[in-house]
């Protein structure tokens, strides 16, 4: 959602817009908690303008992402996608060093921009929707894992 967010941001769409973007794939196949808050945080405005830009760079941990990425090593199961948010989230952490890293490496000087934008969006809603059945699939692939080594009877139809 980050990413998405980042590529919309480059290309120049307002927070109005990138909200809208996000209340459209909530009414579709990417309809989910995570969406419809990320919508929610883009529209939020208090009396200084929209929040979101004057929110720190930095994110915490609960710890949920890190225990279940120890799991995945633990049973060898590759669960990629949440092992890559938790590192995310630590690469996040380190502000002081990416602010001085940014001042020594130069960013892209070449505005991005594509022909045709609601196609371009469509690609990035496809990519959302495909990294939401691999964080599924990879989820269920480490409780069958488990399931097995612990001798547990799952209902993965009534987990879903």
């Amino acid at each position: 959602i980050c990413e998405a967010y980042q590529i919309m941001k480059a290309l120049g769409l307002s927070q109005n817009e990138m909200a809208a973007q996000f209340e459209k794939w909530n009414s579709e196949e990417l309809d989910s908690f995570l969406i419809e808050i990320t919508r929610d945080i883009l529209n939020y405005k208090d009396g200084k303008g929209y929040l979101l830009e004057r929110i720190r760079d930095t994110a915490g941990q609960k710890g949920t992402g890190k225990w279940t990425a120890i799991a995945a090593l633990q049973y060898g199961v590759p669960v990629t996608l949440i092992g890559e948010a938790v590192f995310s989230r630590c690469l996040s952490a380190l502000k002081d060093e990416r602010v001085s890293a940014s001042k020594q490496l130069n960013g892209p000087s070449v505005k991005a921009k594509v022909e045709e934008l609601p196609k371009f969006l469509n690609h990035i809603k496809h990519a959302l929707y495909c990294a939401k059945i691999v964080s599924y699939a990879q989820g269920f692939m480490l409780m069958r894992e488990a399931a097995k080594e612990n001798k547990w009877n799952l209902n993965y139809g009534g987990l879903a």
